[in-house]
């Protein structure tokens, strides 16, 4: 594990490049105060500008306290979305980056009591993951149909046509951009349209490691039913219901990780879907990704070692990129 000290410089100095004259929004809730006094100790020591918002953990998932801040973020340079959860696909943030603000999503949340900013994987080169993502999406763009499947049985198939496909790799340096500690390809599928089956055998994101393989039957762009040996299928199922949202059992991203030190250990759900070999759907609200869909919320389920086809040609071979 990296010191906290050391984390907060990758992030701002590395990723950010914060300058001195820019102001800083960093915002999180009140179980991450001790992050929060490292980004203002490693400010302080950088003459940089910063303005810290401690918001209640509980209200940020479903969005609304991010959207009810549209206007406060229209008028900033630089925000960070430090809470448990991420409010990256939020319109909020959207509409701020169009205006000319740089969004880095930077959701903190963690099992084991650690900090993500002492976790080794935010040390992956970002060079190294553009590279990889520049490979992946040259074989996607312009792209109509995409075919996953797994030895495990996975036969998936996502309408990404019209849509475009794009990555993160921490990045948010210049004006405009939208930056992410998951190191991923990304692309938001058209709404209503994957189908196929999943046997999903990683991760649930925030709810942790799956125990038993699920499987998850995909209709009409929705889940149509999930079933596994143990209480798995029962968890995630009814995790997506405590949304109390329908579009939470829809699709909105389909995402391929990028971080070679990353692993998928159920501890922080950042980690779980950036991992090299992996591949995740992302269920429910897609604004920032590329798509359309409005939600209660959006979390990632997370799959190993993909074989994935874009019109019929391999782009990733057993989580290997061709």
């Amino acid at each position: 594990m990296i010191n906290i000290d050391t984390g907060v410089s990758i992030i701002l100095h590395d990723w950010l490049n914060v300058k001195r004259d820019e102001m800083i929004h960093f915002i999180t809730d009140e179980t991450h105060l001790r992050e929060a006094d490292a980004v203002r100790k490693w400010a302080y020591g950088a003459d940089a500008n910063l303005k810290v918002t401690i918001l209640n953990s509980q209200l940020v998932q479903k969005g609304d306290v991010i959207e009810n801040m549209a206007d406060i973020f229209s008028k900033e340079d630089i925000i960070i979305g430090a809470t448990d959860f991420s409010f990256i696909t939020t319109n909020a943030i959207r509409t701020a980056v169009k205006k000319g603000a740089r969004f880095l999503s930077l959701p903190l949340s963690c099992s084991d009591g650690t900090s993500l900013l002492e976790n080794d994987f935010i040390q992956m080169n970002p060079r190294t993951t553009q590279r990889d993502a520049r490979r992946l999406i040259s074989g996607m763009k312009n792209g109509k149909l995409v075919h996953i499947t797994t030895a495990k049985g996975t036969d998936l198939y996502f309408d990404i046509e019209g849509r475009k496909p794009g990555y993160f790799n921490g990045k948010a340096d210049r004006k405009g951009l939208i930056g992410s500690s998951s190191f991923e390809v990304f692309v938001a599928p058209n709404e209503d349209e994957t189908r196929g089956v999943l046997y999903l055998d990683a991760s649930f994101g925030y709810i942790g490691l799956v125990e038993n393989t699920v499987k998850i039957v995909f209709e009409n762009g929705r889940i149509k039913s999930a079933h596994s040996k143990g209480n798995d299928a029962t968890k995630l199922m009814n995790y997506i219901e405590s949304f109390n949202s329908q579009n939470m059992y829809k699709p909105g991203e389909l995402g391929i990780g990028l971080n070679r030190i990353s692993k998928t250990r159920g501890v922080s759900y950042i980690e779980d879907e950036s991992a090299f070999h992996t591949f995740h759907i992302g269920m429910g609200r897609n604004f920032g990704l590329g798509g359309k869909q409005d939600a209660a919320g959006h979390f990632d389920i997370v799959t190993n070692n993909p074989t994935i086809s874009v019109d019929g040609k391999t782009i990733m071979k057993d989580g290997e990129i061709v």
